[in-house]
């Protein structure tokens, strides 16, 4: 596991190593991005417990909230965030200039908050974002990568950190919380329990978006989870069982 903003300690990047790079289900790839830090967590009594007010899914040209499919395209993926974007009304023109993965958190964080989520019982430090993925920023490295023998494309080389993808959904919204991104093989239930636990267990947020946001050429995969302190309608317990039953297609 790599990190890549971590809540303890920031990493060091270096570029030019050779790893092997991660599909969004497992096997492996090389890749062109390596990030040389470890991540350390100290061990730590959880308090909770915590709920999953709400869940977003996107993933094969089909978009599902809380398990109830909302929207469905058998296209590409730039046509399918672009038409997907249309569909639900959203006017946000930044949105146009974005970069797939971040297209695709933004989406699923503005469809994950819009129905459960009470901004105004928060402030902006008061929610956390922590996100991971297995393929890193590679999508947009290989498009770079391809502008560098004519003209290199700032606009690409803005969106070289996955990073970037919590810097737009805070903007969207506001928040100003605590917030990490970690690349891992593969989706990791556990880790993220633990992190988001931490994080509310100490106060240090009221709420917390967390989940995994993966793109990588026409692969694409997104499931986001709005966890808060207080039970709310349907809300299910925040634990990594529940977590890894929503992230396989359960709770329908």
């Amino acid at each position: 596991m790599h990190c890549v903003s971590a809540l303890h300690g920031e990493p060091r990047n270096r570029r030019g190593g050779t790893l092997q790079r991660r599909r969004l289900f497992g096997g492996r790839r090389d890749v062109s991005r390596l990030y040389d830090r470890w991540f350390h967590f100290t061990a730590f009594v959880l308090k909770g417990p915590y709920y999953i007010s709400a869940n977003c899914t996107i993933s094969d040209g089909i978009i599902s909230e809380d398990g109830a499919v909302l929207f469905k395209s058998a296209t590409p993926i730039n046509d399918f965030l672009l038409t997907a974007y249309q569909h639900f009304q959203f006017n946000y023109p930044k949105f146009y200039k974005m970069d797939n993965l971040s297209k695709l958190g933004w989406l699923t964080a503005d469809l994950l908050l819009q129905n459960t989520f009470n901004k105004d019982g928060y402030k902006s430090e008061d929610v956390g974002i922590v996100i991971a993925n297995a393929n890193s920023s590679l999508d947009d490295d290989l498009k770079y990568y391809d502008t560098v023998a004519d003209v290199a494309s700032p606009s690409l080389f803005v969106y070289t950190l996955p990073n970037i993808v919590m810097g737009e959904i805070s903007i969207r919204h506001r928040f100003k919380g605590e917030q990490a991104f970690f690349v891992q093989e593969a989706f990791n239930a556990d880790f993220l329990y633990r992190q988001v636990s931490y994080l509310l267990d100490n106060d240090l947020v009221q709420a917390c978006i967390c989940g995994w946001v993966d793109v990588l050429r026409q692969d694409y995969r997104s499931v986001l989870f709005l966890v808060e302190k207080t039970k709310k309608g349907n809300a299910v317990l925040f634990s990594a069982e529940s977590m890894d039953t929503i992230f396989n297609g359960g709770f329908e």
